[in-house]
């Protein structure tokens, strides 16, 4: 024989052949892994599953008003509060609390007892955006046996991711309120020693700082036209005594003059005494119109000039006003001694005090003009000593403005947020109450077991086909056989086994109907009951 004739692959009559061969090794074996995968199913317990949905809510308040301290984003502030909420203390309560897991506590231990109820709690994320990027809501579920239990732990779990919002965003916009005060009390403490250090300098250089060069010069302004009339004064003064002292020698002279004529010569020719006073007057007229073409008569040399000119002419009319007649010697000379004479004195003394104060006031205003030049010197070393000073004190001071203005802002913000008015969680869907198990899933387990025991009737028809050694063809008896075939015998069957057959089929086929039947109903009652 041929060994391409020996690999034929089979036909789909051989197969068919194959099939009804073997039909009750595939039949019982699909229907008997079906019903006991369905009887299994119904053995295990049912399981319920509540969920509640949480959406959240954005800041109330608009940020150009309040601005929120928290900028965590949504989904890590989610992972941080989930860790927080599954944490062993708070896994552990919810378990005492609710009685979850009553059969298991006995040989578990509380570590497994944990995984497990983690393992029953899902938290799913609900993102919107092309991206998936932004998370505005977010499904809580918890899977327990009871669908009481489940609603009443999944209600527990929301209010503790609830109450963790809450708790984690006024906690950090605590946390920011308490670092800013401390920051401002830092700076505001460098501040006030950074004031109290200009504040010493301003004291120790008062009078030499920038600001005060402005009135420094208008001082010395004025100290300088002080300086020149009391210069000017002190000039006039100088003047008069010249005067005076000349008027007391003609004085001194005249009486001299008087004492000598009364023993000699005649006094006809003794010189007037007044001509000296009205050589002085013209003197001092012609200085007073020199003045007034320069300066108007309230100017303060016109009116030292007029002050001398009416002393002058008071001199001159009592000069004028002795007698003429010849008197004894004693008695003349006496009395001009004892009038204009002793009123000249009177005068230089007067001139005198009056030239030591001036000459000490000039003295004097020379060392103010002096001390002011100095500290207008002084001013622009003071100017960048204080402009030092200043640019920290500065920089202090809008570090402490805007350190300030955050702190304000973030007071706003915890305020905000113990009024519930920021970023906060709000339950959108309650937990629910499950009616339906969520799980085992009856009725895809035991469609899935009819399938597996279908699978493996046919493996088994396949198995049991290969390891037979009967012969149905004469194309396998002559492979078997090397010795050609030459005479066939058919199978010749009486009418008694004829009726056999005929029953022994429908008998099968009658069986086959029923396990078919009996199977449907079990799917069916699975997926009413599942």
């Amino acid at each position: 024989m041929p060994e391409s004739e020996e690999e034929q692959p089979l036909s789909p009559s051989q197969i068919l052949q194959v099939l009804r061969r073997r039909r009750w090794w595939i039949l019982l074996t699909a229907c008997a892994t079906t019903l006991a995968t369905i009887a299994v199913v119904f053995l295990l317990p049912n399981r319920y599953t509540s969920d509640a949905t949480v959406l959240v809510i954005q800041q109330q308040v608009p940020e150009r008003y309040v601005v929120s301290t928290t900028t965590t984003d949504v989904s890590q502030a989610l992972q941080g509060m989930t860790q927080e909420v599954l944490s062993r203390s708070r896994l552990l309560a919810i378990i005492d609390a609710v009685g979850l897991y009553a059969t298991e506590r006995n040989h578990l231990a509380p570590e497994q007892l944990l995984e497990r109820m983690r393992h029953d709690i899902d938290i799913q994320p609900l993102e919107t955006g092309p991206e998936k990027r932004n998370v505005n809501s977010f499904r809580i579920s918890f899977v327990a046996d009871n669908a009481q239990r489940a609603q009443e732990v999944t209600g527990r779990l929301t209010s503790l991711f609830i109450q963790e919002n809450v708790k984690m965003r006024e906690h950090q916009a605590t946390v920011t309120t308490d670092f800013l005060q401390e920051q401002l009390e830092t700076v505001k403490k460098q501040l006030e020693a950074q004031e109290a250090v200009v504040q010493s300098f301003k004291m120790q250089h008062l009078g030499d700082l920038p600001e005060q060069q402005q009135g420094n010069v208008q001082i010395l302004a004025s100290l300088s036209a002080q300086l020149q009339n009391t210069v000017a004064a002190l000039g006039r003064a100088q003047e008069q005594k010249v005067y005076l002292e000349s008027l007391l020698r003609g004085y001194q002279d005249l009486s001299a003059h008087d004492t000598a004529t009364a023993v000699g010569p005649s006094a006809d020719t003794t010189p007037s005494p007044t001509a000296a006073i009205e050589k002085e007057l013209a003197r001092l007229q012609s200085d007073r119109s020199a003045l007034l073409a320069r300066y108007t008569a309230e100017h303060p040399d016109v009116l030292g000039l007029d002050a001398q000119i009416a002393r002058t002419e008071a001199l001159l009319a009592k000069a004028q006003a002795l007698p003429r007649a010849p008197e004894p010697q004693k008695k003349l000379s006496s009395r001009r001694e004892d009038a204009p004479t002793a009123q000249v004195k009177s005068q230089l003394e007067a001139n005198r005090v009056e030239m030591a104060n001036l000459t000490k006031d000039a003295g004097a205003l020379k060392e103010k003009i002096a001390q002011y030049q100095e500290r207008l010197n002084a001013t622009p070393v003071r100017e960048q000593q204080l402009a030092r000073m200043l640019r920290d004190y500065d920089l202090l001071k809008l570090n402490y403005a805007e350190l300030l203005k955050k702190q304000q802002e973030s007071g706003l913000a915890v305020s905000l947020e113990k009024h519930q008015e920021g970023q906060q969680f709000r339950v959108v869907d309650p937990p629910s109450l499950p009616t339906i198990p969520s799980s085992p899933k009856r009725l895809k387990i035991s469609l899935g077991g009819a399938a597996a025991g279908l699978l493996l009737g046919l493996a088994l028809a396949l198995l049991i086909e290969n390891t037979s050694h009967s012969f149905r063809t004469e194309k396998e008896l002559s492979r078997s056989f090397p010795v050609p075939l030459v005479l066939g015998v058919p199978l010749l069957l009486t009418p008694a086994q004829l009726r056999n057959r005929v029953w022994r089929r429908a008998f099968e086929a009658l069986a086959g109907c029923i396990l078919i039947v009996a199977v449907c109903i079990a799917e069916f009652y699975v997926y009413r009951h599942g």
